[in-house]
């Protein structure tokens, strides 16, 4: 035998923790789904924060609204005249940028100093 092989060797045990298992599917009463999309509907709502406030990830609660709403079952509710409500818009490109508030729209350069159009802005809604 080699002489090298009557050293005394020292060996480390290594502990691990077992990988976390994928979470079981939990099944959701009529009811509870009701309540969380009723939440999830809500003018202003965050969905993500519904779904984890319940203990659900966010995509599973995103699939139940599509459903929901592709159905007819459900509707969202529509903001009320106190709340700001905002609308889908594309795009497009120019040199004249449209904002809207309240009743009065400002047209003006994309090109504007940002601290003037916020005074402008600021202006229109003291108004």
């Amino acid at each position: 035998m080699s002489e090298d092989m009557n050293h005394d060797r020292t060996f480390e045990i290594l502990t691990a923790e077992p990988v976390r298992t994928r979470r079981k599917p939990k099944s959701w009463s009529d009811e509870a789904k009701a309540l969380i999309l009723e939440q999830a509907l809500a003018p202003g709502a965050n969905v993500s924060a519904v779904a984890r406030a319940h203990g659900m990830d966010p995509s599973q609660l995103f699939g139940w609204r599509r459903v929901a709403l592709a159905s007819g079952s459900v509707q969202r509710l529509r903001a009320t005249e106190n709340d700001e409500a905002f609308t889908r818009f594309e795009a497009v490109r120019t040199d004249t940028v449209e904002i809207q508030v309240g009743d009065t729209t400002l047209r003006v350069s994309a090109s504007i100093d940002p601290a003037l159009l916020s005074g402008i802005v600021r202006a229109v809604r003291q108004a």
